[in-house]
């Protein structure tokens, strides 16, 4: 490795100190693929002791880097192969035991989060993935760390129109059984359009069918350093912001990097990909509306968004794609609202509404991600909801996802507190016009044109 001076790494300490540098997460991908068992709990303690097995010493592993490299590791995270896969070799007709079971496992090891509480539908439902959908409400309401996905769509196969159906009423149900908090299951289940099999980041994280036995990847986060870096070139031309963007995600990048190749080394498991994808916090400083805004937005949500979040995003990848030849995940910029201290005040303000948001979608990395919507709105309308979000990302080849919460008992105005990283939300409105129709209508969506590609 070159000699590393002194300028750099006290530019590294005062991004850290002043500027929120963190690697969001080092998430440990782990095959379940070779469980199997008729009975669903002896399945369950199978995925028990495999996970047990395999993360115990993620965490520790974890905190060693961080106090030897002085470096924040947020979230130490495992995720696994869908669960629909792995229930199917049983005969159960639900598949909470298993989402109870990585729980206990998450608990055991002392990660943060555990992904995987999956299917994969876009073409169909294959034996298992109809029980570990119509499983997702319980297993959320049951369990604290357990984080579910379930892909409807890709650009390949189009869209699963009976799958969104079917979302719009398990997010309702979901709502329902942890109103009590806010309906804060739903914060723990996205639903994709082209998930991708090696995403650290949650709620979406599973261990993707192509990927090996046992991998690391890593979630970099600097939206604060960003901000800064921005603020400090002071009054320059686009193209300029764009290149001081790529130089700092380059910085950010190779930080996440060496994180991963140390932790693959100790734990012995290959390492993955690094996600460069700039995931804010509730944080002051630590926010992507924030970056929005001191590229020249007097607020969130207005005219010229949609423009300067592309460039972010765009910028973001070049630089990042320079300091890893590993990048994988999604990569890019996440505008989660209630995880988002600017968003959150965007929202409140009226300026950002979810229309606005929808348009952000369409050259970002994710989706309509955390978002709270009144109590009362229709499962159809928020099936509608995910139609909209998953044909843009079916259309443009690229990672979509909604995490809607409608908040039981609350209306526009109101707030949700989720606390935490997940951070608070406004109850923002949403067009009420049914769907219903739509939606009923079932069936698949057929593949775009720019699905032949060869």
């Amino acid at each position: 490795m070159s000699m590393i001076n002194t300028k750099d790494i006290l530019e590294t300490i005062k991004m850290i100190e002043e500027e929120h540098l963190d690697i969001r997460t080092i998430t440990m991908g782990i095959s379940l693929r070779d469980l199997a068992a008729d009975d669903i709990n002896v399945l369950a303690d199978k995925v028990y002791d495999k996970v047990t097995r395999r993360a115990e010493k993620l965490v520790a592993t974890g905190e060693q880097i961080e106090r030897e490299l002085g470096i924040p590791i947020i979230n130490k995270r495992i995720s696994v192969t869908p669960i629909a896969m792995v229930g199917a070799t049983s005969s159960a007709n639900s598949y909470v035991p298993l989402a109870k079971a990585l729980d206990r496992a998450a608990a055991t090891t002392g990660v943060n989060f555990v992904g995987g509480f999956s299917a994969l539908v876009q073409k169909g439902f294959a034996k298992g993935d109809e029980i570990l959908i119509n499983s997702i409400p319980e297993a959320m309401a049951e369990t604290n760390l357990v984080c579910s996905s379930v892909n409807v769509a890709s650009t390949k196969a189009g869209v699963n129109l009976d799958a969104i159906g079917l979302m719009g009423r398990i997010i309702k149900q979901t709502a329902e059984l942890t109103k009590d908090n806010d309906s804060m299951g739903c914060s723990k289940l996205v639903v994709f359009a082209n998930a991708v099999d090696d995403n650290p980041f949650m709620a979406g994280a599973f261990h993707g069918i192509g990927e090996p036995e046992t991998v690391i990847n890593v979630g970099v986060s600097g939206p604060g350093v960003v901000q800064s870096a921005i603020r400090r070139a002071g009054d320059c031309s686009i193209g300029e912001v764009a290149d001081v963007i790529k130089k700092t995600a380059f910085k950010i990048t190779r930080m996440g990097q060496l994180v991963g190749a140390l932790a693959s080394q100790r734990l012995g498991v290959p390492f993955g990909i690094v996600d460069l994808s700039l995931a804010p916090t509730p944080a002051i400083g630590d926010s992507v509306a924030r970056i929005l805004e001191e590229v020249g937005l007097e607020v969130c949500g207005g005219c010229g968004t949609t423009a300067i979040l592309a460039m972010l995003n765009d910028a973001v990848k070049k630089g990042g794609v320079m300091a890893s030849s590993s990048v994988g995940g999604l990569s890019g910029a996440f505008i989660p609202v209630s995880e988002d201290e600017g968003m959150i005040a965007a929202a409140q303000a009226g300026a950002l509404t979810l229309e606005k948001l929808e348009a952000m979608t369409a050259v970002c990395s994710v989706g309509i991600d955390m978002v709270a919507v009144p109590g009362d709105t229709t499962a159809e309308v928020i099936s509608g909801l995910i139609a909209d979000e998953i044909a843009i990302g079916v259309v443009n080849t690229k990672t979509t996802a909604v995490r809607v919460i409608p908040a039981i008992g609350k209306g526009v105005g109101d707030m949700v507190e989720f606390g935490g990283l997940l951070g608070s939300a406004p109850i923002m409105p949403i067009k009420t016009g049914s769907p219903a129709k739509f939606i009923n209508r079932g069936g698949r969506i057929p593949a775009p044109i720019q699905s032949l590609k060869n």
